[in-house]
This record gives structure tokens, C-alpha cells and sequence, in this order.
């Protein structure tokens, strides 16, 4: 494994176990999914900085072509840090397969995290849409790549990504026959899931791919 990865630590929720209890209890499909999928659960790796540049990354190419994109990359710091992003230059960024744009919003990431606007050691005691306005204030982070990191980063139990179309296609097919989903169809099929959307949204993708999604 490349020197410039961190150490891979996987942590669980520790609500899950209640969380499946709540759902299969308050809702007929997510009852029905559950058992499917054993003892999977949402699972946290690496550390923020490169989960966000992950994600920047990753924005609008394939999942195959993210990973290769994400293997040159991560190979041009001595270890994957803000610091160290900002000392890269662009010309090695660019044959590493980044677009002028995803540069840029590399970089900004990065000045985020190394000048302090990002208040990373407070999330703990931050509220969900807190943690969101803080992210989207990053150039090339919107709302959803704030969600997603809300959800398998942070690990926060009540997320609902609406703007998710993974989401949005299972909710169609699980419970709408496949027929189309407004965004408030969904926000009522989602609303007996509270406290646990984020656990919800993750068994709803599982029903679409039984590969768990990782970031």
C-alpha cells in the first residue's frame, strides 16, 4: 500500500442494533430488507481532509475511473494532507489525471483545512445543517457531498439526501412500483424513519446494490 494513505481504522455505529430494531418496527420494507444484508453496517475510514478530497475527486466521472484518478494522486504527497496538497504543483496535479477545476477546488479544500476555516475538532458538538453551511462554504462541496459526508464519514444517524438519486430510485422501487418519486413522496415515505434516515437511506441503497457504498 502507498506511504501516502493514513492508516485504514473501520469504525460502526453504535446505534445501528437499535436503529434496525426501530425501522424493521415503524416501517413493512425496511423490515423486509434488513435481514437481508446480515451484519453489514455503515462503516468510517481515513480521516476528513481525504474523504472530502475523495469526493472532489470523484464528482461526475465513474467509480472505476475516481479510484484511478484517486491512486495517481494520492501518490504525489508523502502523505495526504492539507499542508502537503498545497505544496504539490499543478502540473503534476494535472498529469495525475485532475481537471483545471478539481485543482482548484483541491486547493481551496486544502486552505480550508490548513488555515483553520474549517472547524473540524467542534463537528462533535455542531448540528447536522451547522456542519453542512461550514462544508458548502468549500469550493466544488454541495449540499449532497456535505450529506454523504455527514453520513459515512461522521457517521450521523439522521441524514435524508434527498437530492440523492440512489435514494430516490429506491424509494421508487421499493415502495412506489417503480413509478416516479417527487421529493415530497419521499420526505413522507421518510418521515416514520427518524432518528435513524441516515440508517434507512444506507438499507435503501443496499436494495439497489448489495455492495456496500464506502467513501
Amino acid at each position: 500500500m502507498s506511504a501516502s494513505f493514513p492508516p485504514i481504522v473501520l469504525a460502526t455505529p453504535a446505534y445501528w442494533e437499535e436503529a434496525c430494531k426501530h425501522l424493521s418496527k415503524k416501517d413493512r420494507v425496511l423490515k423486509r430488507l434488513i435481514p437481508q444484508f446480515g451484519d453489514a453496517c455503515l462503516q468510517s475510514r481515513g480521516d476528513a481532509f481525504t474523504t472530502l478530497a475523495r469526493s472532489i475527486v470523484g464528482q461526475q466521472i465513474s467509480v472505476k475511473a475516481a479510484q484511478t484518478v484517486w491512486d495517481r494522486f494520492a501518490k504525489l504527497p508523502r502523505r495526504m494532507s492539507a499542508g502537503n496538497v498545497l505544496k504539490l504543483k499543478v502540473d503534476d496535479m494535472q498529469a495525475a489525471g485532475l481537471s483545471a477545476r478539481k485543482i482548484e477546488y483541491l486547493v481551496d479544500l486544502a486552505l480550508h483545512f490548513d488555515s483553520g476555516a474549517v472547524h473540524a475538532e467542534a463537528w462533535a458538538d455542531m448540528s447536522d445543517e451547522e456542519i453542512i453551511a461550514e462544508l458548502v462554504g468549500i469550493r466544488g462541496i454541495g449540499r449532497w457531498t456535505a450529506e454523504m459526508f455527514l453520513i459515512f464519514h461522521l457517521m450521523r444517524p439522521n441524514v435524508l439526501p434527498l437530492d440523492d438519486i440512489g435514494l430516490i430510485n429506491g424509494i421508487s422501487k421499493n415502495y412506489f412500483s417503480g413509478e416516479a418519486v417527487s421529493r415530497s413522496d419521499a420526505r413522507e415515505v421518510a418521515a416514520p424513519w427518524a432518528p435513524f434516515c441516515s440508517v434507512a437511506t444506507w438499507y435503501i441503497w443496499r436494495s439497489l446494490d448489495p455492495l456496500p457504498v464506502e467513501y
